[in-house]
């Protein structure tokens, strides 16, 4: 058995074996792309006969350059930076570092500490494809808003009679009126008929009237007034953020076309599917965090702590204290928290236990995620281990889950 540690940059890759006694075999550096892969299978070659037979430790667990080490047989361990720093730690306190030093330390955190570090999980390019798409339409869902509390901001400093006319700023009204209108005297002189064909011409095609009255309404209410300068140059910025939010919707709908498509025809679909409080999208984020490696998680608690749902237990000496899990993966249990309420409507069970949560806790929990987003964390481990070789159709229903009790955590 031989130890690799691979310190990875964008455009090459720091490289250090040893042996089982921890003796220096050889050290290099390789450029990115398939040569410098080509290269290190080389080196490796003349130390060891079965790839099986490398241990290799790297600082990630996605990327070309990982997902060729897998395919080659090699034992990749992808190690957390943090755990990474700590260990570091341990042989030198001064702070040096360097690329190659920390390959060497990566090649000891393998040979001596593997055991505690999980091997990259072996999850298939479909739920990989997944992930990516679920990804995406989560940063641009983000970017969104970021970009709407912009326009909020704006509107705020010079147009807030539009903040009395629309309460969602990214939605298809507010955005086709506000393209129509950015700046506050041409709002307040629209009339009925030009609000309608803006609606129209956003996608509106019920209550136009209702609609067109209480945008005019709003636009002409009395606010104080910008100097002409500045207004000129928030209707420009205006203008343009709301250009920024109609592609986002475009681009955000298209994705999530596409996101249903990919996680229907995935063979676990059906059995996120049965969980109750999960669709199309959220489903989509809980599987491609979670992945389809059925020896993934050993058990429903290793599930929890990954989504960070389960408590972490401080205690030394008399004293205990108990709190919450921050590291954690924050895309699944922003995923996991969406999911908590929304089993609350889809659930008996969750909405009895969230219930009694609020009875008879001392503090007012400010959202489901500490407790129903726990329960529904295990209520997924409750079911037979995704796996890319379960057959699609219905597995669990959401009546049988509710009888699982599984919310008393």
């Amino acid at each position: 058995m031989i130890f690799v540690g691979n310190d990875w940059a964008e455009d090459h890759h720091d490289v250090y074996v040893m042996d089982e006694a921890g003796k220096k075999l050889a050290a290099k550096r390789f450029s990115e792309g398939i040569q410098g892969l080509g290269a290190l299978h080389a080196l490796l070659g003349t130390h060891a006969e079965d790839p099986a037979l490398v241990r290799i430790g790297i600082e990630t667990d996605q990327g070309l350059w990982v997902n060729a080490l897998v395919a080659a047989g090699y034992q990749v361990h992808a190690i957390n930076p943090r755990a990474a720093a700590r260990y570091r730690d341990r042989h030198h306190l001064s702070g040096a570092k360097s690329d190659s030093a920390d390959a060497k330390m990566l090649a000891d955190l393998v040979r001596t500490d593997a055991h505690n570090h999980r091997l990259v999980a072996g999850d298939s390019a479909q739920v990989e494809g997944i992930k990516v798409l679920a990804r995406a339409h989560q940063n641009l869902i983000w970017s969104r808003a970021r970009e709407t509390n912009r326009l909020r901001n704006a509107l705020r400093e010079y147009y807030p009679a539009a903040l009395v006319a629309f309460e969602d700023l990214d939605d298809r009204d507010a955005l086709a009126v506000l393209g129509r209108a950015p700046d506050p005297a041409t709002g307040a002189r629209l009339s009925l008929s030009q609000i309608k064909a803006a609606l129209r011409a956003g996608g509106r095609r019920r209550y136009l009237d209702a609609t067109a009255q209480r945008i005019q309404e709003g636009l002409r209410t009395e606010q104080l007034a910008a100097p002409a300068q500045l207004a000129e140059a928030y209707t420009a910025s205006t203008r343009a953020l709301v250009g920024l939010l109609v592609a986002f919707n475009t681009q955000i709908r298209d994705l999530e076309a596409q996101l249903e498509q990919s996680f229907e025809q995935h063979p676990d679909a059906d059995i996120y599917l049965s969980l109750p409080g999960l669709s199309d999208v959220l489903g989509a984020r809980v599987l491609g965090e979670f992945g389809d490696d059925p020896e993934r998680f050993a058990d429903a608690k290793s599930r929890r702590n990954y989504a960070g749902t389960s408590p972490i237990t401080q205690a030394s000496g008399k004293k205990k204290i108990v709190l919450a899990r921050y590291v954690r993966n924050k895309r699944l249990y922003d995923a996991i928290d969406q999911w908590a309420f929304c089993s609350l409507t889809a659930s008996p069970g969750a909405r009895a236990f969230y219930d009694e949560r609020r009875t008879t806790s001392t503090t007012k929990p400010s959202a489901p995620s500490a407790t129903d987003g726990s329960a529904s964390c295990t209520a997924a481990s409750s079911t037979p281990p995704p796996t890319t070789s379960t057959p699609p159709g219905p597995t669990a229903t959401s009546q049988q889950l509710d009888t699982l009790d599984p919310w008393d955590i």
